[in-house]
Formats: structure tokens, C-alpha cells, sequence
């Protein structure tokens, strides 16, 4: 005796092999598949049957992890504390959530005392850890628990101090941030790739990322990264 499908289950299961593929091309082939209102579209829809329906629920679910797989080139560290991605919304009741989440959780009254509104730099999350004002180590975001430690790029990257100026710093500073190519930088790399006859960047956001996970600091240097904490 044959069994009828579960639509909802096949759904499901649709939407977490879409997502996974696009999170791959994403992160680690620095290829983007789908446009960014397409991939949330599909992430949102896959959260969404997830949370009213618990059973279609996956252990492998792209929904359980933030950002990338941690890569075996490099070393892994685990992060002080998590490092999250940001979240967003799309309409009026999704922003009058997250204002009654903060009046709920920490007391603060967003209607009341007003919002604080700056640029989303796009680009590689990093954390940069400094002991006694030494920079020790640079990891990425990786799955928001352990990242990649890419601390021999990071020191090629000029914008980031090696040393704080100064005295009297903390014993131990995390300073988190993106590494990300300016507009002007990445077209004069994409320029030059061009006119080498390589295949051009699709992106400013993935050409960081893929630039700070080189193999070889010295491409890593040849880049015209930035950092903004």
C-alpha cells in the first residue's frame, strides 16, 4: 500500500536543499546563486513552516546555523562569546515585534527614546582579539560558535593595528567588524582582472571574503581590504 506524499514535508524538504545549496555558493564558493530578496524569501518560508509545524523540523536544517561551515585549511577558534548575524524586517509588524521584544527583554522604549540609524558595512564578520594591546588573533564568523583563524591575513590588512595606541587597555578586547572592499578598490581589482584575462568578482562582499580566506597571505596583502569595527 502506497503512502500519500505529506506536501508540507515535501516542501520542507524543497526549501532546506534550496537554502543549503545557496549558503554554499554564498559562503564558500563566493558565488552567489540566487538574488538576496530570493534567498530570504526561501529562508523566511522555510523559518515559518518550521516554527507552526515542529515535526518538519531537521537537525541539518539550514535554519539551525548561522553563516558558513568552518573550512579544514585553516585553524578553528572558538569564540568568547557567540557572534551572531544580524536579523531584519520587512514590514511594520515585523518592526513592531522587535520594538516590544527590547521593551520586554532590557526595558527600553525604542517609540520613546528614539533610534540610532548607521550603515550595514557588507562585507566578512571578524572578530579581532587584543591581549594588553597586542592583537593576537583574527578569526571569521564561521558557524557563530568557532571560526577560522585567519590572524596571518589579518595582520596584511594596514587599517588594522597591530598594536593599540595608547595605554591602559583591558587585558583582554575582542573588537568585532567587517572586512569589506570599497567600491573604488573593487573595480580597479576587477579592471585589472579583466585586462589579465581572469574572470571578474561577481561582488564587493564576496570578493572580501574570498580575499581574507586566501591560503597565501600575500594575495590577502594585494587586496585593498578595509575594516570597520
Amino acid at each position: 500500500m502506497s503512502v500519500t506524499p505529506d506536501p508540507l514535508e515535501q516542501r520542507a524538504e524543497t526549501l532546506r536543499e534550496q537554502v543549503a545549496k545557496a549558503q554554499h555558493a554564498y559562503y564558500l564558493l563566493d558565488r552567489p546563486a540566487l538574488s538576496d530578496p530570493e534567498y530570504d524569501r526561501l529562508f523566511r518560508e522555510l523559518q515559518a513552516l518550521e516554527q507552526e509545524h515542529p515535526a518538519l523540523g531537521s537537525p541539518d536544517s539550514p535554519t539551525r546555523r548561522v553563516g558558513a561551515l568552518v573550512q579544514s585549511a585553516f585553524q578553528t577558534r572558538r569564540h568568547l562569546v557567540r557572534m551572531l548575524s544580524l536579523d531584519n524586517a520587512f514590514d511594520d509588524a515585523e518592526l513592531d515585534d522587535f520594538e516590544q521584544s527590547l521593551l520586554r527583554v532590557v526595558g527600553a522604549d525604542i517609540r520613546r527614546d528614539g533610534y540610532t540609524v548607521e550603515l550595514k558595512i557588507d562585507g566578512a564578520a571578524v572578530a579581532l582579539t587584543y591581549i594588553s594591546g597586542v592583537l593576537t588573533h583574527g578569526t571569521t564568523r564561521g558557524d557563530g560558535t568557532e571560526g577560522e583563524d585567519v590572524t596571518g591575513n589579518i595582520r596584511t590588512i594596514r587599517g588594522i593595528p597591530l598594536r593599540l595606541q595608547g595605554s591602559g587597555h583591558p587585558p583582554l578586547m575582542e573588537i568585532r567588524g567587517e572586512i569589506y572592499l570599497p567600491f573604488a578598490g573593487f573595480e580597479r581589482m576587477n579592471e585589472a582582472r579583466v585586462k589579465a584575462g581572469e574572470p571578474v568578482f561577481v561582488n564587493p562582499r564576496n570578493a572580501a571574503a574570498g580575499s581574507l580566506r586566501q591560503l597565501d597571505p600575500a594575495i590577502t596583502a594585494s587586496r585593498p581590504l578595509h575594516f570597520f569595527g
